[in-house]
């Protein structure tokens, strides 16, 4: 090993030394952009030292080169471009879309490393594994971002015969691993582990409903680190082996969590049928609802102590973060103490109602996470509801229904509710929210940017700050 290769290798150390950091930064809402910086700018390191080992060793060609740099222009370009352009809603469908290119470009190092001939039996087995979890990360990624964006039915697709669909492809692929485990040179096993591998992607994925979609992307997310870690055993390099490790990590963890906050077993969600998603559906409510204006809600929040707010997919939907942004300053202005309680599966994704309040500078500190919020909103004079369903249904308190045992915010406890929605459609859970039916809660119909904009403007008219 040559001095340029000791340098490259010690770079290396260094950049995941810097992922590890980097990971460490992110648990913090307040620390979390360090942290992705501090991740990117490792990762271009990583680059970089990977060329300059490939520059001095000269092993690539003309048209290798004219590949690597056609690869990567069009990668950045792709990446920054849909990075710039996507609504903060289609963020959830991004992410998939990226754990299927992380999950298939570690399914290709492993298939061009075996294919090549040099691998021998060391690299077969971690090969794989790789080239199956790979597979079911891409193409059961595609299946969940074509659930979110609408390409796909959201709700459960089971058919007759699914469950041993499923399983036959789960035993075809442990079967090819092995086989190709045996015979690393064949590549009739690479085949059978790559094709049962994207089916059992499929397979495990269409029959999970709209309303653990959450929980499946955090889970893939875990399944992409877990092929890259794979890939770096195949390739023999430590670095891609601690990044995936972390990935993998990290996303199990996050899974975990995600499950425990619905109350819901990983097993059971991936056995699916719980959720639909796909049109709202009228539902009668469970006792008289009392329906109120803008300029009614206006006077409640100008003249409250404390206000909390609970933001949900409706909000994002609507885009109305501005609007609320906008509602908050007006509030604070007349000396209104005011909050966010935060669900862990509010949205469409792990943090979806953080990145979506940081996106108007909301302070990290007034995002209250679930056992926090759920203290301040006894002490509240109103909780403002803007497109949350099924995290607020006091239905979860008792046994016996979809949401039983599940975590919620305890928003019936503050003196008086607003509920910003559309309508009184169903949430992903298919039941009707009781909340709406207290009597402490007036219904505001409404799409949640027009309506928190309205509601602003009938605050501005009240002059000074409030008595």
């Amino acid at each position: 090993m040559n001095v340029i290769e000791e340098a490259a290798r010690y770079a290396l150390l260094g950049a995941a030394v810097c992922f590890a950091v980097g990971l460490h930064l992110m648990k913090s809402p307040a620390t979390a952009r360090r942290g992705n910086l501090l991740s990117a700018w490792a990762m271009a390191g990583a680059v970089a030292a990977t060329l300059t080992v490939i520059v001095a060793r000269g092993t690539v060609t003309g048209t290798g080169w004219i590949v690597l740099a056609t690869g990567a222009a069009l990668g950045a370009f792709t990446g920054l471009r849909l990075a710039r352009r996507v609504r903060m809603t289609a963020v959830p469908q991004l992410v998939s879309l990226f754990n299927a290119v992380g999950g298939g470009a570690a399914v290709l190092l492993a298939i061009g490393h075996l294919l090549d001939g040099d691998a021998g039996v060391r690299a077969a087995l971690p090969g794989g594994l790789d080239i199956v979890i790979g597979a079911v990360t891409f193409s059961g990624s595609l299946i969940a971002s074509g659930k979110l964006q609408g390409i796909v039915p959201s709700r459960p697709l089971v058919f007759k015969g699914a469950r041993a669909v499923t399983l036959l492809c789960a035993g075809s692929a442990v079967a090819g691993v092995l086989w190709l485990s045996a015979a690393p040179a064949d590549p009739a096993p690479l085949l059978l582990a790559l094709g049962a591998g994207l089916a059992f992607g499929v397979a495990v994925v269409l029959p999970i409903g709209g309303a653990d979609m959450p929980v499946v992307i955090s889970l893939l997310n875990a399944c992409t680190g877990i092929a890259v870690a794979m890939a770096g055993f195949v390739l023999d390099e430590q670095t891609l082996v601690i990044a995936g490790a972390l990935v993998g990590a990290s996303g199990a963890i996050l899974t975990k969590l995600m499950a425990d906050a619905m109350n819901r077993s990983i097993m059971s969600i991936i056995l699916g049928g719980f959720g639909t998603g796909d049109e709202p559906v009228l539902a009668g409510p469970a006792g008289p609802v009392r329906s109120v204006t803008a300029e009614d809600v206006a006077i409640q929040l100008a003249y409250a102590s404390r206000v909390i707010v609970v933001p949900g997919y409706g909000l994002a939907a609507a885009r109305g973060q501005q609007e609320l942004a906008q509602l908050t300053r007006l509030l604070e202005e007349r000396g209104v103490a005011v909050d966010f309680a935060i669900h862990p599966v509010a949205g469409r994704m792990p943090g979806h109602m953080n990145v979506l309040l940081a996106e108007v500078d909301v302070p990290y500190p007034r995002m209250k996470e679930l056992e926090e919020a759920n203290a301040v909103l006894q002490q509240a004079d109103v909780a403002l509801v803007v497109g949350a369903n099924d995290v607020t249904n006091p239905a979860a308190r008792r046994p016996g229904n979809a949401l039983s045992g599940m975590p919620i915010l305890d928003v019936d406890a503050a003196r008086q509710i607003v509920v910003v929605k559309r309508s009184m459609g169903h949430g992903y859970a298919g039941m009707d929210n009781e909340l709406f039916a207290d009597p402490k809660t007036g219904m505001l119909f409404a799409d949640a940017r027009t309506a928190l904009a309205a509601i602003a403007a009938a605050v501005r008219t009240f002059s000074g700050p409030k008595r």
